[in-house]
């Protein structure tokens, strides 16, 4: 199973990117949705995840400046990222969940710096 993502790159404080994860639907359909990061010497840790009854959380790190959503008949998933700030730079990677079993897309760069 692949999921694709895209959407990352370079940018100012203060500003905003929006990261896409598409996955096959018969995964999109079942599974939790999610966004990991992880930067330069530190662990990986859960950015947002979206269930597939529209159930979301947040990281506090990122609560009034990220917004995640889906779109089942396109089945993606998005990561609106605004506010950005310089410690959100990291490896974002999306994730598919379901019980024990996960799946993962490539990882895509966000850098946030002047």
């Amino acid at each position: 199973v692949q999921l694709q993502a895209s959407g990352g790159g370079l940018v100012q404080p203060g500003g905003a990117l929006r990261l896409s994860c598409a996955a096959p639907a018969v995964i999109f359909r079942v599974y939790a949705m999610g966004w990991y990061r992880q930067a330069p010497g530190k662990q990986r840790e859960l950015v947002a995840r979206i269930g597939s009854d529209g159930s979301i959380n947040y990281a506090d790190s990122v609560k009034g400046r990220f917004t995640i959503s889906r779109d089942n008949a396109k089945n993606t998933m998005y990561l609106q990222m605004n506010g950005l700030k310089p410690e959100d730079t990291a490896v974002y990677s999306c994730n598919a969940h379901y019980y024990s079993r996960d799946f993962w897309g490539q990882g895509t760069l966000v850098t946030v710096s002047s």
